[in-house]
């Protein structure tokens, strides 16, 4: 027969063990999921259309952000055999918000390759150009920006960063970004690397050839070999670049 005393023992052991296995639960239950963020990605350009799914846009690997649900994307249209237009989307949960393929329409060989958001109201997008042509391009979005367009000559490939509104897509305003050629004042090419955001200025890192731009938009005296590592420091409504610099450059 169980005393009295040695039942209470027995009982108190029990709810303790019913405890540790209720907290043992606890513990191996699976931790939450926290949606990925990317603000930042600039990458090689890859094709796609409006009409593409996320799922296929996502399998080619290219350049995007996300917040939560929305992710966007940018890369390019090829609409002939020697020609591409940038085109950029935006996806909610799987569900396209907007599409855009309006930016640059003319021969120029226009491609996306990088953006930046913070997840809210700031949207850049980086876009190359070879050349000035006849039509709509990013020229119409650059009037009174730090360059306001490809300037002389056509062949490299240079830069155009635009200030987008996530919204909708709308290009707000844009400046073109390119290295300019010290003997004949021509354009000549640049590659932006990295955007980071502060809150107030967005500050690009580039591989710029000869020769890298002053803040004043005039050539920079370098020695040692092209191309340079190059940083421009402009206000957030592009119109200004507080500081320019590139190693082995004055």
């Amino acid at each position: 027969m169980i005393s009295s005393q040695q039942l209470q023992k027995y009982l108190a052991s029990f709810s303790l063990s019913v405890v540790l296995v209720a907290d043992l639960a606890i513990t191996q239950k699976a931790p939450p999921a926290f949606a990925q963020t990317i603000n930042s990605s600039i990458g090689n350009a890859v094709t796609f259309s409006c009409n593409d799914s996320e799922a296929t846009i996502k399998a080619k690997n290219g350049p995007k952000v996300k917040n939560v649900n929305t992710t966007i994307y940018i890369g390019y249209q090829q609409v002939s055999s020697n020609n591409k237009n940038p085109v950029t989307i935006r996806f909610n949960n799987g569900i396209k918000t907007w599409c855009r393929t309006d930016y640059e329409t003319t021969n120029d060989d226009g491609t996306g390759y990088g953006l930046f958001w913070d997840g809210r109201n700031v949207l850049y997008g980086v876009y190359s150009s070879s050349g000035s042509q006849t039509g709509n391009d990013f020229r119409r979005f650059a009037t009174g920006r730090w360059l306001s367009s490809y300037g002389s000559g056509g062949g490299p490939k240079v830069a155009v960063i635009a200030r987008i509104n996530p919204a909708n897509g709308e290009v707000n305003y844009a400046t073109f970004l390119s290295a300019k050629k010290a003997d004949n004042g021509q354009t000549n090419s640049l590659v932006v690397n990295k955007l980071s955001w502060n809150g107030t200025n967005l500050t690009v890192q580039a591989t710029s050839w000869w020769t890298p731009r002053r803040a004043n938009t005039n050539s920079m005296t370098c020695s040692g070999s092209s191309p340079y590592q190059y940083t421009a420091v402009f206000t957030g409504d592009l119109t200004k670049v507080n500081s320019a610099s590139a190693v082995t450059c004055s």
